[in-house]
């Protein structure tokens, strides 16, 4: 029977910036250490950023962060993030995750109840605070005077984006769904339009599609509600309102519940503040349904 797969820890794993780093460190000068340590504590955020970018995020210039990149002995951005995204790959590895879960459900169906438990105990924990209950209130207010409003998610993310649109628009508030990846998540994104407001759930680093998708409402001046994982995340500094919901160990698989629980929370506060808006429209969805699915007589 063949042996199921094991994965490193990840203090075992090569880190090759952490190695360049610490080599080099002593060679900075102010600057340029300033640049390398500010990479080293972002790694995430740096694969999406340009250099000009990455140089406002300092108070240096691009050739400052250039030069710094190069000190540590990369031929340059590129090679740097192509570094970076080979020890970030494996480090996010879904496989590596579920692995590491599965190693401390050692009491089976009880250890799995558990986990769930403690997992959905901190995040509501945080969902409950006074800062989260403050910024609920304030993604309600930018809600409640939008346009329409999207909800941005990719995998897992993007099947509650998609039951967060059906719900809020049920609930008499024009929604979509920006939930594609690659090039086809371009298409969806000319949805987007000034006067909306744009919820995003971002758990894991800074993709690509996301950073496209937050350029594009800063474009637009769509205002971004953001729900994050963590609070030290960059992500954060585009966000005009923002849900924390942690993980109680982020090296364990992700669980949803919690995000699911947020849009829930967002959409009861929003009745609350057009509960006439909400009754009209639930009336007319059950007008259609009988059209559609006449009762029997």
């Amino acid at each position: 029977m063949p042996q199921p797969r094991r994965y490193p820890s990840r203090h075992k794993r090569r880190d090759s910036y952490g190695e360049r780093l610490k080599k080099h460190k002593s060679s900075l000068s102010p600057s340029l250490l300033n640049v390398a340590e500010y990479i080293d504590g972002h790694r995430h955020a740096v694969l999406g950023k340009s250099a000009l970018e990455i140089a406002r995020d300092t108070g240096t210039s691009d050739a400052t962060v250039i030069r710094a990149i190069q000190m540590l002995g990369f031929d340059g951005l590129l090679d740097l993030k192509e570094t970076l995204e080979a020890y970030l790959g494996h480090t996010d590895s879904p496989s590596e995750k579920m692995a590491s879960t599965v190693d401390v459900l050692v009491e089976g169906a009880d250890s799995a109840i558990d986990f769930v438990l403690a997992d959905q105990a901190n995040a509501m924990a945080a969902l409950s605070s006074p800062e989260s209950r403050k910024n609920l209130a304030e993604a309600a207010r930018l809600a409640a005077t939008a346009r329409r409003i999207g909800f941005f998610g990719i995998g897992a993310s993007g099947i509650i984006a998609e039951y967060a649109a059906r719900l809020f628009l049920r609930s008499g508030y024009l929604s979509y769904t920006l939930n594609r990846t690659g090039i086809s998540l371009a298409e969806q994104l000319l949805e987007l339009q000034e006067g909306d407001v744009l919820l995003m759930m971002l758990h894991g680093r800074p993709h690509r599609e996301a950073m496209a998708t937050i350029y594009e409402a800063e474009r637009l001046q769509v205002p971004i509600v953001m729900v994050v994982g963590k609070a030290d995340t960059v992500l954060l500094k585009h966000a005009a309102a923002q849900i924390v919901l942690p993980r109680a160990k982020s090296e364990h698989v992700a669980l949803h519940a919690p995000a699911l629980s947020c849009v829930e929370a967002l959409m009861l506060a929003l009745t609350t503040k057009d509960q006439q808006r909400t009754l009209s429209s639930i009336d007319r969805l059950i007008d259609i349904r009988q059209q559609i699915r006449p009762s029997k007589r």
